[in-house]
């Protein structure tokens, strides 16, 4: 390497050895980060009480000032609801892996996206969690160490939400910026209306459905819902939710009444975004609704809130109150269909960088 003397403007040799203990530099690699909301470690309490801390401190999450929140969760919810919780996750776990669902399609995501990369052999495939470990920081310096001077990093949200994707990419840059050599960073941006998205979630249905020796009345589409006050100061998942939800039942050609857009999992006194699932299963079923199905398009990966709050509880609720048939509809996981999804967004993102 040569700079030039400002005094002759001749070149002037300058040494760039790294010291002997300094380990090799990699470069010209390029990183694709799979990130998706997280998983505690166990189902045990501290676990437990270790992944909700971290999940109800974020200030994307939990919006309330920190003198009216801190009392209430670390007076009562970090005491209460790490054995509710671990209990929900115990019936649902993965035993023969030890682990969330949630990490074992995230893992494979990010192997079968990488195999299906594999005519770019300068790209290096990861996974990370926004909460819990593998984490983002860990990660991302890992993909730089690797020699990736650049990182497309994938919040795995097809609607974009404030307390999901953004929270995903505000720890990201976080990492970044304890860095001295840093990658350069793309962030993905939401997909809820992806003509891949769209036709993969109509193929799930149209499949599952087609194996039942029943058919539904109504198939509801639900989402993860956010407390109405989010959507109010501007955010615009609602929007994206119910854009998904019309595109996929027109992909389908049914009308309204046969596919309605629903929320679930509201937490705190808050009203959250409506017509609530739960409510709505309830509802159906008193009226005289007898065989539904549910699907969630808003998950990549089928996890706590599909396999227990909706496969689970949503069955139960429905069942109780006079419902016959019930039926969920897995969500994309690590299936061709979703995979495709991801490889398509990917390669569409890394497009200038490979």
């Amino acid at each position: 390497m040569n700079i030039s003397n400002p005094e002759t403007n001749d070149a002037v040799p300058v040494e760039t050895t790294l010291p002997p203990d300094h380990p090799p530099v990699a470069f010209a690699k390029v990183g694709v980060l799979l990130v998706n909301l997280g998983t505690p470690d166990g189902t045990d309490y501290v676990s437990m009480r270790r992944y909700l801390r971290e999940f109800l401190t974020d200030k994307r999450v939990i919006e309330w000032p920190r003198a009216l929140w801190y009392p209430i969760l670390f007076g009562i919810v970090l005491n209460t609801r790490p054995g509710r919780v671990g209990k929900a996750y115990e019936s649902i776990w993965n035993t023969e892996r030890d682990e969330s669902y949630l990490r074992t399609y995230t893992r494979s995501q990010s192997d079968l996206l990488g195999e299906a990369l594999k005519d770019h052999p300068q790209i290096i495939v990861d996974w990370a969690m926004r909460y819990g470990q593998p984490s983002i920081s860990d990660r991302i310096n890992a993909l730089q160490q690797a020699g990736c001077e650049r990182v497309l990093l994938f919040p795995l949200y097809p609607q974009y939400a404030a307390s999901t994707t953004a929270t995903v990419n505000d720890k990201a840059f976080e990492a970044l910026s304890a860095m001295r050599w840093q990658p350069a960073l793309r962030t993905v941006p939401p997909y809820h209306d992806d003509p891949a998205y769209i036709k993969a979630l109509a193929h799930s249905i149209e499949t599952h459905l087609a194996g039942l020796d029943w058919e539904p009345e109504i198939v509801l589409s639900s989402f993860h819902g956010i407390p109405q006050s989010y959507f109010a100061k501007g955010d615009p998942y609602h929007c994206h939710c119910m854009k998904t939800a019309r595109l996929v039942r027109e992909e389908l050609g049914w009308d309204e009444s046969r596919f309605r857009a629903t929320f679930q999992s509201r937490f705190g006194p808050e009203e959250w975004l409506q017509p609530y699932t739960d409510k709505t299963i309830e509802k159906l079923a008193k009226d005289g609704t007898r065989r539904i199905a549910v699907i969630n398009p808003g998950f990549v990966s089928d996890c706590l809130e599909t396999l227990e709050e909706i496969a689970g509880e949503g069955e139960e609720i429905f069942h109780e109150h006079g419902g016959e048939k019930f039926t969920h509809i897995p969500c994309l996981n690590d299936g061709k269909s979703g995979m495709d999804v991801i490889e398509t967004v990917v390669r569409r993102e890394l497009q200038g960088w490979i």
